[in-house]
């Protein structure tokens, strides 16, 4: 997996959330969702956006190794209480 899928997992996971979830506020059919989180469809630039606002993080957020930043958890949760 790469270092952006890694993250949106790991963001995922910190939020509590579904893939599935993600895949509906980005705008991707589950099917295409899957494909980008497994390698097998490339995840461009709008995707990045897409994803991000999905989540409600920035898009740098998705390129930090290892998501390590603290800001994006206390981000994910601040956006998850308001969301």
């Amino acid at each position: 997996m790469s270092p952006i899928t890694n993250n949106i997992r790991r963001i995922i996971d910190a939020k509590g959330i579904k893939q599935k979830a993600v895949a509906s506020r980005a705008g991707y059919s589950e099917k295409t969702f899957s494909a980008m989180m497994n390698g097998r469809r490339t995840i461009k630039a709008d995707d990045i956006l897409k994803i991000a606002n999905a989540l409600s993080v920035e898009p740098n957020a998705l390129f930090q190794a290892q998501a390590r930043k603290e800001g994006i958890y206390a981000e994910t949760k601040n956006a998850h209480q308001l969301g």
